[in-house]
């Protein structure tokens, strides 16, 4: 006899869409539809241009990857004895792409489809919670995949149900298996390669993937099977999984991924420092992404998806978000403002700003005549877009000018320096001050000041710098000079001591070189060099000035670090303490609701056990906790103290203890001693 359950198919959940968001509870509704299609726009665009960058890093490691399963695959057919040594074993590509293991999906996609599209229709890929635990479930999804087509999946929820549809279909793969497969593949007309990845290695059980190696070996004469190991932390971990008698059957090839802080700095480079990307983020929500990239999962696809979740809230929390577009798009909004757009703009903190600086006729001007203050917001707009395309290129040229420093004053990533300049004015930083000095004591060929030029510095408008490209060139010319000038006014005076053999000559010359030293006159090199450090130094001062000096920069910045923190750092404490202090809102009884914010005598036992725990001290006497527990539930079921279960509240206090509200102590030994402070 057997007892066998039969899951429902899970139903889908209804998302809500983009669209439903802004149309639900919008602020400023009168213009939502616009603001939602320009939202729409810029996520489109973020994504592609995400998509584009993803598929340029992972060129050379696919490209690698792709020639690794060609060489193998042409090996088997020739004859000589390396060959055939080889043959014995199976080609594994051991790929190493970082603890970043959410990115790693999309290397996957590509990797499959790249495989698919140029080397072999025969890939299957597979998850280690697809194939469970000990048993023979692994090798029949690999034979489900390859014989019917089952196509490799992403999606964590379709990936769950393709799980439980194998599992379910268990009883009829029972014909399944390798001889199988090799009378499957005998019937295709070409031998392309069997490729199985294994997308998490180190999550799969070692017994199953042992037997699964040790099986496939028997086949490698009939089969050419290739295997592609996706590993999160270090190639070792193959030794540690695989003993040497199941390792020494594949013949494993290590690659290496690019790293996931320079895939960082790259996307923030392209996607963010950028003017083409109307929308910006100010320095404490920068902060709040970073921090969650390098203290919590170091995945890049999880900073992006900040990115839009932060244009998605500007967005639908900022009415003037309107003009949050181009320059010519946004010059077209400003004219269809209606009053009350007006009156916000009005209410903005940098446009008070502006009015005060402003005579008090134009101020009343600008307070009363909306027609006169939209000519000047169409102005203040074009500032605003001016602004944002000279700050990059300066930033860049700022960032090559003081990276190469000692100890990076002013930061190795240009992330760095752009958190600095979101956030002071950066000429007043020590730090730059300091990159200045350094900068001042340049003198070899392969100066800073050089190299600074050499970028390449943008698009940027002829009209903003009028002298940038004559002295470029002019600058570069004539450092490059400036060091034949030196090395001649430095050989001069040795040619001179060696040609004079009269005291009286030599100590002239000698004195004369004194006075020089003394007088510190500066060489041809030292005079350009100052005079360039002087010309950068104006154009940090004139374009790197923080985003919040800019009226009307709060129709492009958003900056609401709580939201984006609460949103993306998970609080599971503070989720379980409110479902213990208010459990009606969870279970949805009637019994439980309250109205004082007590909790009902008739809650779970956990809830009650809690809620009587935040009553005591750092020390909880577990028989008074027992006695007053005992107490609460009797009075909703009407029974004495004496007749409840004893067991009942040793399970409510396990579990408080398994959450981390309480832990055993050894002071006293019928105490537990309370972690958590404060509540709900």
């Amino acid at each position: 006899a057997g007892c066998f359950v039969f899951k429902p198919s899970a139903k889908k959940k209804k998302t809500l869409s983009l669209e439903d968001y802004f149309s639900d509870g919008c602020e400023g509704a009168e213009n939502s539809e616009v603001r939602f299609k320009l939202c729409q726009d810029l996520w489109d665009k973020i994504k592609t241009e995400t998509e584009i960058l993803q598929d340029e890093l992972n060129r050379n490691i696919l490209d690698s990857l792709l020639d690794f399963t060609k060489k193998c695959s042409s090996a088997r057919q020739h004859s000589d004895w390396a060959s055939q040594m080889r043959a014995s074993e199976i080609p594994t590509a051991a790929l190493v792409l970082g603890v970043n293991v959410p990115d790693h999906d999309m290397t996957f996609q590509s990797l499959f489809e790249l495989l698919q599209q140029s080397v072999t229709p025969h890939v299957a890929s597979v998850q280690a919670k697809e194939c469970g635990g000990e048993g023979p479930s692994g090798l029949y999804l690999v034979l489900e995949r390859l014989m019917g087509a089952v196509v490799s999946v992403d999606d964590e929820e379709q990936a769950e149900e393709t799980a439980e549809q194998t599992i379910a279909q268990l009883h009829k793969s029972a014909h399944c298996s390798l001889s199988t497969l090799c009378d499957w593949y005998s019937t295709r007309t070409r031998e392309p390669p069997i490729v199985v990845i294994f997308k998490d290695f180190e999550a799969f059980n070692a017994s199953v993937l042992q037997d699964f190696i040790l099986i496939c070996s028997r086949y490698v004469d009939r089969l050419p099977l290739l295997f592609i190991f996706g590993i999160a932390t270090s190639p070792s971990t193959i030794q540690h999984m695989l003993p040497h008698s199941v390792s020494s059957l594949l013949c494993i090839e290590l690659f290496q991924s690019l790293s996931c802080t320079q895939h960082l700095a790259t996307v923030i480079d392209k996607l963010i420092l950028t003017p083409w990307l109307p929308f910006k983020l100010n320095s404490k929500v920068m902060l709040v992404l970073l921090s969650i990239f390098l203290y919590h999962d170091f995945s890049v696809r999880n900073f992006i998806k900040g990115v839009q979740l932060a244009l998605i809230e500007h967005f639908h929390t900022q009415p003037l978000s309107v003009l949050c577009c181009n320059k010519e798009e946004s010059l077209l909004n400003v004219m269809q403002l209606n009053h009350h757009n007006l009156e916000r703009i009005r209410q903005l903190a940098s446009f008070k700003g502006y009015l005060e600086k402003q005579e008090p006729k134009e101020q009343a001007k600008l307070l009363q005549d909306n027609t006169h203050l939209k000519d000047v917001c169409q102005r203040l707009i074009k500032d605003l877009h001016k602004y944002h395309k000279n700050y990059y290129p300066i930033l860049r040229c700022l960032h090559t000018l003081t990276s190469a420093l000692p100890r990076y004053p002013l930061g190795k990533q240009i992330r760095e320096l752009h958190l600095i300049c979101l956030e002071k004015d950066v000429w007043e930083n020590e730090d730059y001050q300091s990159a200045m000095k350094l900068l001042n004591l340049e003198k070899s060929k392969s100066s800073a000041s050089v190299r600074c030029f050499k970028i390449r510095l943008g698009p940027i408008p002829l009209s903003t710098f009028t002298d940038l490209q004559w002295k470029h060139n002019e600058y570069l010319s004539l450092l490059a000079n400036s060091f034949v000038l030196e090395g001649e006014s430095i050989i001069s005076p040795v040619k001179t001591l060696q040609k004079k053999t009269d005291l009286f000559q030599l100590q002239k010359t000698l004195l004369e070189m004194n006075e020089s030293r003394r007088a510190k006159k500066l060489s041809p090199f030292e005079v350009l060099r100052n005079e360039t450090l002087e010309w950068i130094d104006s154009l940090v001062r004139n374009h790197l000035s923080p985003p919040e000096s800019q009226t009307l920069n709060e129709v492009c910045y958003y900056s609401s670090s709580a939201t984006v923190r609460r949103h993306l750092n998970a609080t599971p404490r503070m989720s379980i303490q409110a479902a213990l202090s208010s459990p009606y809102y969870y279970l949805q009884n009637e019994n439980l609701k309250t109205e004082d914010g007590s909790v009902s005598n008739a809650a779970p036992d956990i809830c009650i056990a809690y809620k009587l725990h935040l009553e005591c001290g750092r020390l909880i006497n577990l028989f008074d906790w027992l006695e007053a527990y005992a107490t609460v539930v009797s009075a909703a079921e009407g029974n004495g103290p004496d007749f409840i279960s004893s067991a009942r509240f040793i399970q409510a206090v396990s579990e408080l203890e398994f959450l981390g509200f309480i832990k055993s102590t050894k002071q006293k030994t019928d105490h537990v001693a309370r972690l958590t402070w404060g509540g709900c």
